[in-house]
C-alpha cells in the first residue's frame, strides 16, 4: 500500500471526523488517564498517552489510515476519536472508537464508527475489519453488533481475552 500523509475529513449528518492536532492532546490525555480507559488497557500515564496520540497520527503515513477526532458539526466541540488501527500491536486492521464522558447514548459513536468503516472499505479496499473489545465493555460490543459486525471466535485478538467482532462491507 502506498504511504500517505493526506488525512481525510469525513462529514456525517451531525459530525466531522478530522485529523488530530496538538490542541486535542489535553482532552485525549485526560481520557486515557481516567478510569474510562480501563477497556483499552488503561488508565495510562502521560508518556503512554503521548505515544498513543503520536501513533494515531503516524499510522496515516505508515499505512494510509489512522485515527480521526470526532467533532460535533453544530458546535465544533471534540467528543472523542474513531480510527483504523494496525501495526505490530494489532493482528488485523481494527476499527476502534471512544467518546469522552457525557457524550454516550446519543448515537455519536455509531455514526462515527459507521462512517469510518465505510471510508475504510471504499478507500482501502479491505475485505473485512475487526473490532477488539474487552469482554466487560458491553457498550462497545453492542455497538459493533448494531453495526452488523459478527463475532469471530477464531480470530486472534489484540489481547487473548478480547471479543473479536468482524465487520464486512455493506452490500
Amino acid at each position: 500500500m502506498a504511504m500517505t500523509t493526506e488525512i481525510p475529513v469525513i462529514r456525517t449528518e451531525r459530525l466531522v471526523l478530522r485529523a488530530p492536532v496538538a490542541d486535542d492532546f489535553p482532552a485525549y490525555r485526560d481520557f486515557l488517564a481516567s478510569p474510562r480507559a480501563v477497556h483499552m488497557g488503561g488508565p495510562f500515564d502521560l508518556r503512554a498517552a503521548w505515544g498513543m496520540f503520536c501513533n494515531d497520527l503516524a499510522q496515516w503515513t505508515l499505512y494510509g489510515h489512522g485515527c480521526l477526532m470526532i467533532d460535533l458539526l453544530a458546535s465544533g466541540q471534540t467528543i472523542g476519536q474513531v480510527g483504523i488501527n494496525h501495526g505490530p500491536l494489532f493482528p488485523e486492521k481494527e476499527l476502534g472508537w471512544f467518546l469522552y464522558e457525557g457524550f454516550e447514548g446519543r448515537g455519536y459513536a455509531f455514526e462515527a464508527a459507521t462512517a469510518m468503516r465505510d471510508w475504510a472499505f471504499a478507500e482501502l479496499g479491505l475485505s473485512s475489519l475487526v473490532s477488539y473489545c474487552d469482554p466487560a465493555n458491553k457498550r462497545s460490543i453492542d455497538l459493533a453488533l448494531r453495526m452488523d459486525a459478527e463475532p469471530d471466535p477464531g480470530a486472534k485478538g489484540q489481547d487473548p481475552e478480547d471479543v473479536v467482532l468482524r465487520h464486512h462491507p455493506r452490500a
